[in-house]
């Protein structure tokens, strides 16, 4: 093991500045993630010529994957820099970079406002009426249960947008995520009740028909939720809904 971690961080002071690159080299300690390195950075920010430079700017939250605030590329993949262990990364110099499919506002913290967006778009939430006591909600089919549940650890880090390619600046694709979202609500028994409503979203503009199957999102999930399964559930909903809705004219 090297006695120096060796990091190249592209770096960006704001976001209409030009991106550049910035070398650090930091001391090892045994069990270090990325987090860990860049708070050192932060500490005594000094790149590796030995010139005082600005510190590193990047988001975390939970600091155990669970937020996907702190999602960056580290050696070309896009992955939560809290469960990086640099004992796990093999390269002799360590790159991150700032996820490409979201602005960047400062180094390699970016603006995810857009997955948000597309939450609420295709209405990705349970509607209550009211704050007062309703009692206890209706059961849930164990068997939905099962995979509703593995969707609802999504922690929306943006690792299926940065990996799918119908995703991008010019397009207005909502990405996989809110996709899987609206079979998870949709089978949820009060969730039902907006069904329809979200299956319109999905038909529009932006939508699932801009799904090219391209499959990138299910292994770049960091929870390893199924979601070319959902993009295909959705397909089949939407194409019944739209027959129906068509003979109901």
């Amino acid at each position: 093991m090297h006695e120096f971690i060796h990091l190249k961080v592209k770096l960006q002071d704001n976001p209409n500045a030009s991106p550049r690159w910035e070398e650090f080299k930091v001391l090892y300690r045994p069990n270090m993630n990325v987090v860990s390195v860049l708070m050192e950075i932060q500490k005594n920010p000094v790149n590796a010529k030995g010139e005082k430079t600005p510190p590193v700017v990047w988001e975390c939250n939970c600091l155990e994957e669970v937020c996907g605030a702190c999602t960056m590329i580290i050696n070309g993949k896009a992955t939560q820099s809290c469960s990086a262990l640099i004992d796990n990364l093999p390269a002799e110099v360590i790159t991150l970079e700032p996820l490409s499919k979201f602005p960047v506002i400062r180094d390699l913290m970016v603006d995810r406002t857009k997955i948000f967006d597309h939450l609420k778009q295709v209405k990705a939430w349970i509607e209550v009426d009211g704050a007062y006591p309703i009692g206890r909600g209706p059961r849930m089919n164990e068997k939905d249960r099962r995979w509703a549940y593995e969707i609802s650890k999504c922690m929306t880090c943006g690792c299926c947008y940065e990996s799918c390619p119908n995703f991008n600046f010019k397009t207005k694709f909502i990405g996989p995520a809110p996709i899987a979202q609206v079979r998870r609500f949709n089978v949820h028994p009060l969730g039902a009740m907006n069904k329809a409503d979200r299956l319109d979203r999905l038909m529009g503009d932006g939508g699932i028909a801009d799904c090219g199957n391209a499959q990138n999102c299910v292994r770049a999930c960091p929870k390893n939720i199924d979601l070319t399964t959902s993009i295909a559930d959705m397909n089949q909903d939407t194409t019944v809904y739209s027959i129906k809705r068509f003979f109901r004219k």
